[in-house]
């Protein structure tokens, strides 16, 4: 009875979760090949006009690392018919805000504006995509924007290389293996033309999706957008490779030193599945079990009862060919790493030996109806789901059934998928330290 209790409840709540939720698309392809997203909402008088394009960090020529984020400043320059300059000044004297972000597998730009400037974001959006200006000035110009960038968020940031050092230790024939920003040597060596060359492979509309969420009139949408996106010309297709991990079957070992910081700390990494698959959605409530935030178990157990370390924490990317479970902590008093990588893996076993409460259980449940909402809850956050299913997963409407997804994985799963990729022999142990000559110092 008990039983038959928690199930109606659970599909009431998921029922209502669901209703709520629900994101209405229409989608379409131009003749050039760009796929277009339209979702209507007239709550706000505000319109989303967003391009993301399949391209990221792991599309790049091993010794040209950096160049996928480059082009999210350099598209900004200008084109042929908005000088250098005047991007951001068109978008902030006509009400609106903009920005991009890149990561390892696409880049995503987007302007926020009233909805009586939809016609003059995709303009802009079209100009950026039919008309850049890539010349020697702009390169240049954004060259040191990017090094100011890895300064201040990579070399000079206490612990701001961990990614880094992972990254280049989990994966050995994947382009995961460098970071999103690349390195400054590989840009400062690149030619002009090998920048124009790469703009003209990657961004075409046949590598691209088009979204335009908001209050808008879509008939008027759809003429302007054949308007100004249909004359662009469809590239020659990307052809995307395939590159394979062999298994982790023995424990990674590594040491990294760092000049930025005084006290150690100590990181376990372990690779994990596609983000498309359902075991990565398993490691998603694994990974908030553990480790998110102040009521996780390794949180109380390390950090609030036996005061081992100062902080402990988790990082999860999940990625279009390949993830990461990234675990750390910083050992307190005469703690060490070891110690703390004890405590974690006693957590981590029980997990893979036995079933979490169904208290545990219906909250990681709530947390996650939660993030679910979360996620839909403004155009902004719809406009970049939209692409992101569509692009990276191969399916728009998760924006709507991804959470029954979630509601139907199991205690035993969670048991079994632990089992499955969390073992010692699997992963990498970085131990990150003050470097020698700081100490000197």
């Amino acid at each position: 009875m008990k039983k038959s209790i928690m199930a109606l409840s659970t599909a009431l709540m998921l029922g209502g979760v669901a209703s709520a939720q629900k994101v209405v698309f229409e989608e379409y392809n131009l003749d050039n090949g760009m796929h277009v997203i339209l979702h209507n909402d007239p709550s706000a008088p505000v319109v989303v006009t967003s391009v993301m394009y399949h391209v990221g960090s792991k599309d790049e020529n091993p010794e040209r690392t950096g160049f996928a984020h480059f082009f999210e400043h350099l598209l900004f320059e200008g084109t042929e018919n908005i000088k250098r300059g005047e991007w951001m000044k068109i978008v902030s004297s006509n009400g609106g805000t903009n920005n991009a972000n890149t990561s390892d597998d696409r880049t995503y730009y987007y302007e926020v504006f009233p909805s009586n400037n939809l016609e003059l974001a995709l303009w802009m959006e079209s100009e950026r995509l039919m008309h850049p200006v890539i010349n020697q000035i702009g390169v240049d110009t954004q060259n040191e924007v990017v090094k100011e960038e890895k300064r201040t968020s990579f070399d000079n940031r206490p612990y701001g290389n961990i990614l880094t050092v992972v990254k280049e230790n989990m994966f050995k024939n994947h382009p995961y293996r460098w970071t999103t920003i690349g390195s400054m040597k590989d840009l400062d060596a690149a030619t002009l033309e090998e920048f124009q060359a790469f703009n003209k492979k990657f961004y075409i509309p046949n590598n691209a999706v088009l979204v335009v969420a908001g209050d808008f009139e879509k008939n008027q949408a759809k003429e302007w957008i054949q308007k100004y996106f249909g004359p662009i010309k469809k590239g020659t297709a990307v052809t995307k490779q395939t590159f394979v991990e062999e298994p982790i079957t023995q424990t990674i070992k590594a040491t990294y030193q760092d000049t930025n910081i005084q006290i150690p700390m100590l990181v376990a990494s372990y690779r994990t599945p596609s983000m498309k698959t359902r075991d990565a959605r398993v490691l998603d409530f694994i990974s908030s079990y553990l480790s998110d935030g102040k009521s996780s178990k390794l949180y109380k157990k390390i950090v609030d009862e036996k005061k081992m370390a100062l902080q402990i924490g988790a990082v999860g990317f999940s990625q279009e060919d390949y993830g990461m479970y990234i675990l750390y902590g910083l050992p307190m008093g005469t703690n060490t790493a070891a110690d703390v990588l004890k405590e974690i893996d006693e957590e981590i076993v029980k997990i893979q030996t036995e079933l979490i409460s169904e208290k545990d259980f219906q909250k990681l449940q709530n947390k996650f109806d939660n993030n679910f909402v979360n996620a839909n809850s403004n155009v902004e956050g719809i406009a970049e789901n939209l692409a992101t299913y569509y692009m990276l997963y191969g399916d728009i409407n998760l924006i709507n059934t991804e959470i029954e997804l979630l509601h139907s994985i199991t205690r035993e799963e969670i048991r079994d998928v632990a089992k499955k990729y969390l073992n010692p022999n699997q992963r990498l142990l970085l131990d990150y330290i003050p470097s020698t000559e700081q100490a000197k110092n």
